[in-house]
């Protein structure tokens, strides 16, 4: 199958640090590829990948001083995706809701699988103009706000199994990892760990629009003791931080849509210790994968649980559900599907015929 796979331009592919769709936009085309597939692969110049590479930007945009437009590269990609349509079978999509407008023009099908969040009332404006076109959710939990829109299927992610080394001796601290907003409030992963008397480090991001809450509400929570702030790390780093973590802690406050850190630390086998927010309870296995909980005083309790779980049984839940071969298998069953002809419509006079028997 000759598949498109259209990239967001912030982060290469995979991205060098920070990078939730581009990593997983990076799994599934490496994983098409092995499964011999003919794939195409829109995305910057940096970008590291053994498909068909259409650079779009010299590098990810995020870390491009430089780049004081993204979405005039952005525009330029869709025009070079329009004009190359016919070259393949299906042009899949990351890019949320901006491709929205050419892929209804597009003269072979295309498959948008929605990354973000669903529930602004401006996202819905925008889906209900393009009712046809056909999406993949990232969780069942994401699609809740618009149940109307044209779900083909709910995917999870994968990874790739070699990606993640296990891990079978509990670490010593508590790991935090993501981006640092209120969202994800690493306010209560800090309160957590000092109440609980484990060390916590934070290895997080922060973008331009969260530096005032990092300032004004996060940098003053460092300066007790227990609490190590890494800094924004890569891949390499983080195989190591997660797996010599005791228990990974997710305490968004938002409706997440997936949540990668989660299966990232079931790979190696660290425990995770989850709000209920969003998907967490769709991906999560509650006392198997670690503890899904409602509030602070609840997480405590639940942190004097965590050395009772099975490191292994943490590993192969994820093996089990969230492999990037699983995932490629459920898009390439979604690719036959919107390439399969339509089934003929009887005509007028066939369905007359067909009420006098």
């Amino acid at each position: 199958m000759r598949v498109a796979i259209v990239a967001p331009l912030y982060e290469s592919v995979p991205p060098r640090l920070y990078g939730g769709t581009e990593r997983v936009v990076s799994y599934l085309t490496e994983e098409l590829v092995a499964q011999g597939h003919e794939v195409t692969l829109f995305a910057t110049a940096d970008s590291r990948t053994r498909a068909r590479l259409r650079p779009m930007a010299p590098q990810g945009l995020r870390l491009d001083p430089g780049c004081r437009d993204a979405m005039a590269y952005h525009l330029v990609m869709l025009d070079h995706v329009f004009e190359a349509a016919r070259e393949f079978d299906i042009v899949h999509f990351h890019l949320d809701y901006l491709q929205l407008p050419l892929a209804r023009r597009l003269p072979v099908p295309s498959l948008t699988t929605m990354h973000s969040r669903l529930d602004l009332p401006e996202l819905q404006m925008v889906h209900r103009r393009f009712t046809e076109l056909p999406l993949v959710s990232i969780s069942e939990a994401q699609r809740r706000p618009m149940a109307w829109a044209n779900w083909l299927a709910t995917v999870h992610h994968g990874l790739p199994p070699q990606l993640y080394p296990f891990g079978a001796r509990p670490g010593s601290y508590l790991a935090f990892l993501g981006r640092i907003s209120p969202e994800k409030r690493p306010d209560r992963a800090i309160r957590l760990a000092r109440a609980v008397g484990i060390p916590l480090k934070i290895a997080a991001k922060i973008e331009k629009l969260d530096q005032q809450y990092f300032e004004e509400v996060i940098r003053p929570m460092l300066n007790g003791p227990g609490v190590e702030f890494v800094g924004e790390i890569g891949e390499a780093e983080k195989r190591r931080f997660l797996g010599d973590a005791l228990a990974l802690l997710f305490p968004i406050d938002w409706p997440e849509p997936f949540g990668l850190v989660m299966i990232e630390a079931m790979a190696c086998g660290t425990p995770v210790l989850a709000w209920r927010c969003g998907s967490v309870p769709e991906i999560m296995v509650n006392g198997v994968t670690g503890f899904v909980v409602d509030d602070e005083r609840g997480a405590a309790a639940a942190i004097g649980r965590i050395g009772t779980l099975d490191r292994a049984a943490c590993r192969r839940v994820f093996e089990e559900r969230f492999s990037a071969q699983r995932m490629a298998r459920e898009y390439l069953s979604v690719y036959r599907r919107l390439l399969e002809p339509p089934e003929p419509r009887a005509s007028r006079m066939d369905e007359q015929e067909a009420g006098r028997l």
